[in-house]
Parts: C-alpha cells; structure tokens; sequence
C-alpha cells in the first residue's frame, strides 16, 4: 500500500505542465477513488488548463489544489471546499479511516490549507469546510464579468475575459457529511 500511496503522490509532482487558456469549472463534486482523482488531475496539470471552483469540491476532488498549480486555481464566491480522512470501506459497509491515505492527502495541499486544517484538528471522519474569506484569502478570485468592481492585475484580467469554460465532470457521489449551518 505505501508503494502504491507513494507513486500517486509522485505522478502528481513529476506530471508537466503545458500552455492553455481554457478553464475547467468544478462545482458540486462530492469525491471519489483517490486514484481516479490523480488521474484525472495529472492530465489537467499537464494541460495547463485554469481550475476555476464554483461550488462544492470534497473529498478527493480537494486533490486539485496538490496537482495543480496554486496561480491556476482560482475560486469565486460560492466555491466550498470538504476536507474529512480518507476511508476504506470495512464489514458491514462502515467507513474504517486509512491513516496512510490520509497523510498522504494531507501532504499534498498546500502549506496554507495544511494551516487551516491543522487549526480544526486534522483530518477526520467528520467534514470540515474551506469557504467565504478564509478561502478566498488563500486563492484568486475568478472574475466571471469583465466589468467586475474590483479587477485583477491586467494580465489575469485579459486571462480571465479570454477563458473557454468547460465542466469537470464528478464520479458516482461519495457518502458526504452534512454540512453545519
């Protein structure tokens, strides 16, 4: 299992980048395999694409912010990200956390989003949310309108205008938490 952990992770790092100036839009995606998520990201790293969140990214779909580079992440209003361990299914169907995935999600974020998870006790059974200002602190924020009130350097805002938009398209829902009101 570390042999199989430790290459995910390595695939991520080691994938290239390459020159687009399309967007993906995630939004409502609830996670999955871990694997299918590296995969997935892996070539959307090397696409070069812009990730834009636009609502909810959980779970393994939170990988995005390893495999991509954090200049070509950025999050708009309404974007929310899930945070909880990583799990095996064991007897009977219940969730049995698996410590080594876990660490392994939790060394590919960013240092700012370890920060904040660390700061809510790690990575657990239950789902913490990233959202609102602490979120948008930590990412751009994706200028949908060109006459929006506040614009980004020139550069983003000519990026952002000129961005072919396209959906990333979730796996089967995984078992999420409620999410505290």
């Amino acid at each position: 299992m570390k042999l199989v952990t430790g290459l995910l992770a390595a695939a991520l790092l080691l994938a290239g980048l390459g020159a687009s100036h399309a967007a993906v839009r995630i939004a409502d995606d609830r996670g999955g395999r871990i694997g299918t998520y590296v995969d997935r990201y892996q070539g959307l790293r090397s696409s070069g694409e812009t990730v834009m969140i636009d609502g909810l990214c959980a779970s393994a779909c939170t990988i995005i912010l390893g495999a991509v580079p954090h200049d070509r992440i950025c999050v708009t209003p309404q974007a929310r990200l899930g945070f909880h361990a990583a799990w095996d299914p064991g007897a009977n169907g219940r969730a049995i956390t698996n410590p080594e995935a876990t660490q392994m999600l939790y060394s590919m974020y960013p240092s700012s989003v370890r920060r904040w998870i660390a700061q809510r006790g790690g990575l657990r059974p239950q789902m913490i949310f990233l959202r609102g200002k602490q979120l948008m602190s930590m990412y751009r924020p994706c200028y949908l309108d060109a006459q929006a009130s506040s614009t980004p350097r020139p550069s983003a805002a000519r990026r952002d205008r000129d961005l072919r938009h396209r959906e990333l398209v979730a796996p089967a829902p995984a078992v999420l938490a409620r999410e505290p009101d």
